[in-house]
């Protein structure tokens, strides 16, 4: 689902955070006479995991074609600090007004795969994957969960329209986590249901219900080991709240399938980049 979305989200994105920044005119621009060209590097100030060049690209295109963009990396390389990760050529005008746009993204995006890379690398060597969540910037969602995968992870479902995560409420309202996962069932088949369960008590009611994966929230190291026996492989175990790289390991060493970090997507420091320019005679 995601691939088939990005492109189009992506020119979307792009457009409105042209929109925001320009709106009516770059009247800054203004002050460059209209035929002059530039040249201008990017230049990234610290170790980090590139992503964003379609959206950095787009941001040109959408200003003015001949404006060219030439990479020396690619999306998901690691780079560290003073590499030129691109040259830009053309007309000074789009090159500055789309400088800062620009730079948005590929500084968010690098700060997401930047981050998901260090969780992944963490436990590289145990059998677990590492999830995002719907705790992303808003308008980034799509662009957020590419960036994820650029370093190393994976994507939970994409919104609340391609999954079906049962929790206190859904249950409180449907009555019981039976008639939850029914519903569920009934409403959209063939699609995964989660339901997150609190107790001993949820996991056995879950795993009576036949849901294919249960989400632990907050469990700590001792209770997930006991869920994990108590499961035996019935269904996928999704570990969930408060998990940091300091916890991450032994989270994992647990024997759960998977477990969903929302700092991944919110907690993200942008990386340092510079544009430097080049007017031309």
């Amino acid at each position: 689902m995601l691939l088939e979305v990005l492109e189009e989200d992506m020119l979307h994105t792009v457009r409105t955070a042209l929109d925001e920044d320009i709106g009516s005119g770059d009247i800054t621009a203004t002050l460059i006479p209209d035929g002059q060209t530039a040249t201008a590097t990017v230049i990234c100030r610290e170790q980090a995991v590139v992503c964003g060049q379609a959206w950095f690209d787009a941001v040109f295109a959408e200003l003015d074609s001949r404006v060219s963009v030439s990479w020396q990396v690619h999306d998901g390389d690691t780079v560290s600090d003073g590499q030129t990760l691109c040259s830009l050529s053309g007309p000074a005008r789009p090159l500055l007004s789309g400088e800062r746009t620009a730079l948005n993204f590929l500084q968010t995006l690098s700060a997401t795969a930047t981050l998901a890379h260090r969780y992944a690398e963490t436990v590289a060597d145990l059998p677990v994957r590492i999830l995002d969540t719907r705790k992303t910037i808003p308008g980034l969602r799509h662009a957020q969960k590419y960036a994820i995968r650029m370093g190393g992870c994976d994507n939970h479902r994409s919104g609340l329209y391609d999954g079906i995560l049962i929790k206190e409420n859904h249950i409180t309202a449907a009555g019981s986590i039976s008639n939850a996962v029914s519903a569920a069932r009934n409403c959209k088949p063939g699609v995964m249901v989660e339901v997150e369960v609190e107790n001993e008590e949820q996991i056995q009611q879950a795993l009576a219900a036949d849901a294919d994966r249960l989400l632990l929230d907050n469990f700590d190291i001792t209770a997930l080991t006991t869920a994990v026996q108590t499961v035996a492989g019935r269904a996928e175990l999704e570990a969930s709240g408060n998990i940091t790289l300091e916890n991450l390991r032994d989270t994992a060493l647990t024997g759960v399938d998977c477990i969903s970090i929302g700092a991944l997507t919110k907690n993200i420091q942008a990386i340092d980049l510079s544009m430097l320019f080049n007017m031309q005679d």
